[in-house]
C-alpha cells in the first residue's frame, strides 16, 4: 500500500515538474544575465548550442545504425522512449534548448518596448514554456532541427554584431544566413540525413522580413532607462534631472508621467543604452507630438555618438524649448531607424509643480 502511495504521489509530482523546471530556469537567467550581455553569456549559450549539435548527430548517428539493421518503417518510435537512459539525450537536449530560449527571451524583451517587439518577445516567452511540454516530440528530427535553427540565428544575432563592434543591418542578415546554414551543414553531415531543414529557411525568411519592419529588438543593445526632465546638470559622472513625483494613490510607480514647465523653459531627455566593448555607432532620440488631426508628428530627431562597454550603459542627451502642452514621447533609435525604448510623457504649462512634489535622480 506504501508503494502505491508513493509511486501516486510521484506521478503528480512528475505532472509540475516541466512548470517547475520553467520557472527555475527562468528565474535563473533573469538573475545571471540582467539587463546587459556579457561575452561569458554569450560563450555560455554558445556551448549550449555546440552542445545541442553534438546530441543531434549523435541521435541521427544511432537512428542510421538501427534503421541499418531493421527496416527503417518498422522501427517504432515509442522504442527511442522505452527507458530513462534511452530518454536522457532528448532531456538533456530539451534542457539545452530551454536555457537557449529562456536567456534570449531576456535579452530580447529587455530591448523591447514597443508593440511590436513586444508581441516578438512574447512569442519567444511562448516557445520558451511550449518547450517544457514537448519533450516526446524531440524523436521527429524536422521538428528538432526547426528549434536548433531559430536558436542558433537568434543567438548569432547577438554574437555576430558583438564580436564586430557594429549594429549595421548587414550582420543581423549575415548571422541569420549563418544560422540556418549551419543547421543545414549538421543535417546534411548526420548520418541518414533524419528530418528535413526546409521549416528553418522558411524561419530564416520570416526573421529577414520582420527585421526591416522594426518587429525585432536592434540587438546587442539592451535598454537601461530614460527619463524626461528639467534642470540638467552633470555632476562629475553623473547626469542629474529634476523629476516630478507620482500622486500618493498611483502607488504602482515613483515617478510621474507629467511634466510641468514654465514657458519657454529647456526640457531634457536622457537615456541610458547597454552596447557590447567596442561597439561604436550613432543613436537618436525621435521626439514626436500628438496632434489629434495627424496622430504622432516628428518635431525633431537628435542624435549622438556611442562607444559601448560602460557597465551602467551609454548615456546620451537632448534638450528642447519652447515645448506646446499636450502628449509627448521620445523615441530612442538606431541609425536605420530600429526602435531601441519609446518613453510617453504629457507637458503642462498652466500650473508649476509644487517643490515637495519634485525630486532629483542621477543617471
Amino acid at each position: 500500500m506504501r508503494d502505491v502511495f508513493v509511486k501516486t504521489r510521484f506521478a503528480h509530482l512528475r505532472a509540475y515538474l516541466p512548470v517547475l523546471a520553467f520557472f527555475g530556469g527562468f528565474s535563473w537567467d533573469a538573475l545571471t544575465i540582467g539587463r546587459a550581455v556579457t561575452p561569458l553569456d554569450l560563450w555560455l549559450l554558445s556551448g549550449y548550442l555546440a552542445c545541442a549539435a553534438v546530441i543531434l548527430w549523435w541521435l541521427g548517428h544511432r537512428r542510421h545504425i538501427l534503421a541499418a539493421t531493421v527496416s527503417a518503417d518498422s522501427v517504432p518510435e515509442a522504442s527511442l522512449f522505452s527507458s530513462w537512459l534511452e530518454r536522457a539525450p532528448y532531456l538533456l537536449l530539451q534542457f539545452l534548448f530551454g536555457g537557449l530560449f529562456s536567456a534570449l527571451f531576456i535579452l530580447y524583451f529587455q530591448s523591447s518596448s514597443h508593440l511590436a517587439a513586444m508581441l516578438w518577445s512574447l512569442g519567444l516567452g511562448g516557445l520558451l514554456v511550449a518547450n517544457e511540454f514537448i519533450d516526446g516530440k524531440y524523436s521527429r528530427f524536422t521538428l528538432t532541427w526547426a528549434l536548433f535553427g531559430l536558436c542558433a540565428m537568434l543567438l548569432f544575432n547577438f554574437l555576430l554584431p558583438f564580436m564586430a563592434g557594429s549594429i549595421s543591418m548587414v550582420w543581423f542578415y549575415l548571422s541569420t544566413l549563418a544560422g540556418a546554414g549551419l543547421t543545414h551543414w549538421l543535417r546534411k553531415k548526420t548520418p541518414g540525413c533524419p528530418g528535413r531543414a526546409a521549416p528553418v529557411w522558411v524561419i530564416a525568411a520570416l526573421l529577414a522580413v520582420a527585421y526591416p519592419l522594426d518587429m525585432i529588438p536592434p540587438v546587442p543593445l539592451v535598454k537601461r532607462d530614460i527619463q524626461v526632465g528639467r534642470n540638467f546638470e552633470r555632476v562629475a559622472d553623473e547626469y542629474r534631472l529634476t523629476l516630478e513625483k507620482a500622486p500618493w494613490w498611483v502607488f504602482w510607480r515613483e515617478l510621474s508621467h507629467e511634466v510641468h514647465l514654465v514657458p519657454g523653459e529647456r526640457l531634457y531627455c536622457v537615456s541610458s543604452v547597454f552596447a557590447p566593448g567596442g561597439l561604436r555607432t550613432r543613436l537618436y532620440h525621435r521626439w514626436e507630438y500628438y496632434d489629434p488631426f495627424r496622430g504622432w508628428v516628428t518635431v525633431s530627431r537628435m542624435g549622438f555618438g556611442l562607444f559601448g562597454g560602460r557597465d551602467g550603459g551609454f548615456r546620451g542627451y537632448t534638450y528642447k524649448q519652447e515645448v506646446a502642452p499636450g502628449q509627448w514621447r521620445v523615441n530612442v533609435e538606431t541609425e536605420n531607424g530600429h526602435t531601441v525604448v519609446v518613453h510617453a510623457f504629457s507637458v503642462v504649462t498652466d500650473a508649476p509643480v509644487e517643490p515637495d512634489r519634485e525630486t532629483v535622480l542621477g543617471l
